[in-house]
C-alpha cells in the first residue's frame, strides 16, 4: 500500500503500554498522514486500524486483545493491523482473532505500510523477522503532530536479561538509534514548537552510537537552540552517570531535576533472584549523593510485587525502603508469569490473591508518599510548562515533575513557561495560581 493509495481514507490508531509505544504510534500517525490518511479517534469508523500492543504482563496481553476486538467489532470490513511486542511474542495467537489481517513484529512495525495491500487478505499475514542488533535509523514523517512535551526515541532492546522480563525477546537486544538520525528529529520537533524532550527507550542509559555515549548525547541535545527542557524517562540505576547531577542543579541548564529509577524490590535476596545488578545499600548511597547535589530532586520508581520467593518479610522490607529513600511516587506492578522466562519456571510462586493484596497496600503507601511530596511544595513558586487547556483548566509540570492545574485564565498560555505558586494538594495534582 504505497503511493497509489494517496486518497482520504480514515485511519484509527491505538498505543498500549510504555512511552516507547506512545512515541511509535505518533510516528505511525505521521506516516499515515504522509500517505493521505485522515486520523480519527480510536473506536470510530475507519478503513484502517493499527494497534501497537504491549506484552509486559498478562494484563497487558488482555488489554491488547480488548483493543483489537474494539476496532474489529466496529469495523468488520476494514483492514486491521496489529503490531508491537505482543505481535512479536504471540503472533499466531493474534492471527487467530476474528478480523485481524496483519500481524507485524517490532522489527518491521514502523514500515507496516510496505506490507499492506489495498484489500483485506484472504488469510492473516504474519511478518515477524528476527530483530537485528545493529544501530538503527527511524527517520521521521513530515506530518507528525507533537504536543508541547514530546517523547524522543533514542534506543531499543535490552541486554540485562532480568529473570522475569520478556522484553529482550519482544524488542530484541540493546541497540541504539544513530546519533545523526535522532538529532535531526529533535531539531524538527523543536521547529514544530516542542519545548520539552523526554528521552525514551527500553534501557536508555546504555545508549552508544557513532562514538556518542548517553552522557555525550545529553550534552549535545542540551545545546539545541529553542529547547527549554530535557527530561530523562525511566533509566536503570547502574547506568546513570553522576556527571549529570551538576546539570540538573543548574537552573539555566535544560536537563530537569527528575529521575525515574526502577527499583523492582527493596530486598536483596529478591533482587538476586530477579538478576538485578545492584544491592539496596548501593542505591541508598547513590540517591543520598543525588539529593545532596540536586535541590528539589524528584525521584520515582517501579516496584514489582509478588515475585516468586517474595515472603511477607521481603515485602515489608520493600515498603520500608520506599520510605527510607523517600521516593515521590511508585508505579506498582503485580508479578505476572511470562512464558520462557526463568522466573516463570520457579516453584515458589506467591498466590495471586496475596500478590494483589500486597499491590493494594503498596499503592496506598505510594499515594501517601506522593501527597507528602506534593505537600512539601505548597506555598512555593515554580516554573510550569502549560499544556493545551481542557475543560477550562491548564495543566503542566514543574521542573521537578509536580503535576499542576490552574484555571484557563488568561487565555492563550498553552506551550508557555509561566511562574506558578502551588496552593492545594489534590489526589493526583496540585492546584496553583499564576504569579
Amino acid at each position: 500500500m504505497k503511493s497509489e493509495l494517496k486518497f482520504k481514507r480514515r485511519a484509527s490508531v491505538k498505543a498500549l503500554g510504555c512511552r516507547l509505544n506512545q512515541y511509535e504510534i505518533l510516528a505511525m500517525e505521521g506516516k499515515l498522514r504522509d500517505y493521505g490518511y485522515r486520523i480519527v479517534p480510536f473506536g470510530q469508523e475507519a478503513e484502517l486500524g493499527v494497534i501497537n500492543t504491549c506484552t509486559v504482563t498478562n494484563e497487558a496481553d488482555a488489554k491488547s486483545r480488548n483493543a483489537i476486538r474494539k476496532f474489529t467489532t466496529k469495523n468488520p470490513e476494514s483492514i486491521t493491523v496489529v503490531v508491537g511486542c505482543y505481535s512479536q511474542i504471540s503472533a499466531d495467537q493474534i492471527a487467530m482473532m476474528d478480523g485481524v489481517d496483519y500481524v507485524i513484529g517490532n522489527q518491521d512495525k514502523l514500515n507496516f505500510l510496505d506490507y499492506l495491500s489495498d484489500e483485506k487478505p484472504r488469510f492473516p499475514v504474519i511478518v515477524k523477522d528476527r530483530i537485528g542488533r545493529e544501530d538503527f535509523r527511524l527517520g521521521f514523517a513530515t506530518e507528525t503532530n507533537f504536543e508541547q512535551r514530546a517523547n524522543l526515541k533514542i534506543q531499543d532492546g535490552c541486554d540485562f536479561m532480568c529473570s522475569f522480563c520478556v522484553i529482550p525477546f519482544a524488542r530484541g537486544r540493546a541497540r541504539s538509534r544513530e546519533w545523526s538520525d535522532l538529532f535531526e528529529e529533535a531539531k524538527m520537533m523543536i521547529k514544530k514548537g516542542v519545548r520539552e524532550l523526554i528521552l525514551t527507550g527500553v534501557n536508555i542509559g546504555t545508549y552508544s552510537s557513532e562514538s556518542t555515549s548517553f552522557l555525550h548525547l545529553l550534552n549535545k541535545l542540551s545545546s539545541l537552540k529553542g529547547l527549554d527542557r530535557l527530561r530523562i524517562s525511566s533509566i536503570e540505576p547502574t547506568t546513570i552517570p553522576e556527571e549529570i547531577f551538576d546539570w540538573m542543579e543548574d537552573p539555566d541548564h535544560p536537563l530537569m531535576p527528575f529521575l525515574h529509577v526502577p527499583l523492582q524490590s527493596g530486598c536483596n535476596e529478591v533482587l538476586k533472584k530477579m538478576r538485578r545488578k545492584y544491592r539496596i545499600e548501593e542505591l541508598k548511597e547513590f540517591f543520598e549523593r543525588a539529593r545532596c547535589s540536586i535541590q528539589d530532586l524528584c525521584i520515582g520508581t517501579d516496584i514489582m510485587v509478588g515475585f516468586p520467593g517474595e515472603t511477607i518479610n521481603s515485602f515489608q522490607r520493600t515498603c520500608q525502603v520506599l520510605k527510607d529513600i523517600r521516593f515521590a511516587y511508585c508505579h506498582v506492578f503485580t508479578y505476572s508469569e511470562r512464558a520462557n522466562t526463568p522466573a516463570a519456571k520457579r516453584s515458589d510462586h506467591v498466590p495471586m490473591k496475596e500478590r494483589r493484596n500486597r499491590s493494594f497496600l503498596l499503592r496506598q503507601l505510594s499515594s501517601f508518599q506522593k501527597k507528602a511530596f506534593y505537600g512539601e511544595q505548597i506555598g512555593r513558586n515554580f516554573r510550569v510548562l502549560l499544556e493545551n487547556p481542557k475543560n477550562g483548566f491548564y495543566q503542566g509540570y514543574t521542573d521537578h515533575y509536580v503535576k499542576v492545574v490552574i484555571p484557563e485564565k488568561p487565555l492563550g498560555l498553552a506551550n508557555e513557561l509561566v511562574n506558578v505558586r502551588l496552593k492545594n494538594v489534590m489526589s493526583e495534582h496540585v492546584e496553583g495560581e499564576l504569579i
